[in-house]
């Protein structure tokens, strides 16, 4: 398994990223996605999920309104479109897949197995 994230780097508040990540390795149109970053001594927070099929996407508060996630099965690729950007969400984000048994159950929390090896996204002016 290998996801291989891309599309870090450093914006103004108020600016954009578009975050993708290469997945090989496995049947990625079976797998439900998720993004999830972390800062320096803080715990993981996942900031989007997205069903196998694209069908759902779930957000938490944090970032409601300003991220988009989405997936092309036909390339292997998930993406994250960051907008509204804000120095709170600066951190490292990973590309983290959901183990096969929780597909469709993101309700009963966070599940993740695999992780890429994240991009940095610092916002700051």
């Amino acid at each position: 398994v290998q996801l291989v994230e891309s599309g870090g780097g450093m914006v103004q508040p108020g600016g954009s990223l578009r975050l993708s990540c290469a997945a090989s390795g496995f049947s990625f149109s079976n797998y439900d996605m998720t993004w999830v970053r972390r800062t320096p001594g803080g715990g993981p927070e996942w900031v989007s999920y997205i069903n196998f099929s694209g069908t759902i996407t779930r957000y938490p508060d944090s970032v409601k309104g300003r991220f988009t996630i989405s997936r092309d099965n036909a390339k292997n690729t998930l993406y994250l479109q960051m907008n509204s950007l804000k120095p709170e969400d600066t951190a490292q984000y990973y590309c983290v897949r959901v183990p096969v048994q929780y597909r469709n159950s993101w309700t009963l929390g966070p599940k993740y197995d695999y992780w890429g090896q994240g991009t940095q996204v610092t916002v700051a002016s």
